[in-house]
């Protein structure tokens, strides 16, 4: 039987670092707004230029160019930043498969951090994270997924995107319009003094 090179002579062998596109392709399973060419060299610790090509060749990829498959989903840039995407295509049916899903009540958070987005749309989740002093990216997941409110547009600027609420929003409320939300107590903190653009960690 031979013994195995790497541990004969006693040493171990070096742990294989993960090829650039591993690297691009976690972050980008993550994030919930589009990262720009920068941000994403920097998490991945790569040359800015190596990483642009390296989105180029994963856009390629799930295009189906080259000898692999069309992928259902797409890598774009939007707002001078990358994020992958479900195809125009297939949104019926990613509409269906969520809404089919067991209905189930909304937390606390979300709840709250809906009406924020319905009061303050178009926000965007850092200042929803300001006036709730706590982290919303799961809670914001959960009402995209659950259809309640809708990515408007990205910043032109930052990248960062913009929420609204949804027609779906109104039917549940059994109203018309967002016009027709209750006014908010004077009571409440509602923002009007403006937002504190710090992420809330």
């Amino acid at each position: 039987m031979t013994d195995d090179p790497s541990t004969s002579s006693g040493t171990q062998r070096e742990p294989v670092e993960a090829p650039l596109t591993e690297k691009v392709e976690a972050i980008l399973l993550i994030i919930d707004e589009p990262i720009g060419l920068v941000a994403l060299a920097a998490a991945v610790g790569a040359p800015v230029a190596a990483v642009r090509q390296t989105l180029e060749t994963l856009v390629a990829d799930y295009d189906g160019v080259g000898r692999g498959p069309r992928r259902g989903f797409e890598l774009r840039e939007v707002g001078g930043g990358w994020r992958l995407y479900v195809r125009d295509e297939h949104d019926d049916l990613v509409a269906d498969f969520i809404g089919g899903q067991a209905p189930a009540r909304l937390s606390q958070a979300a709840l709250e951090t809906l009406a924020v987005i319905a009061y303050k749309q178009p926000v965007t989740r850092s200042q929803v994270a300001s006036i709730r002093a706590v982290n919303v990216d799961s809670v914001v997941r959960t009402l995209l997924a659950r259809g309640l409110i809708t990515e408007m547009f990205a910043d032109s600027e930052t990248g960062a995107i913009n929420y609204g609420t949804t027609d779906a929003l109104l039917q549940h409320l059994g109203i018309n319009s967002i016009d027709e939300l209750p006014p908010i107590s004077p009571l409440l903190d509602d923002g009007a003094d403006g937002f504190d653009e710090g992420v809330v960690r």
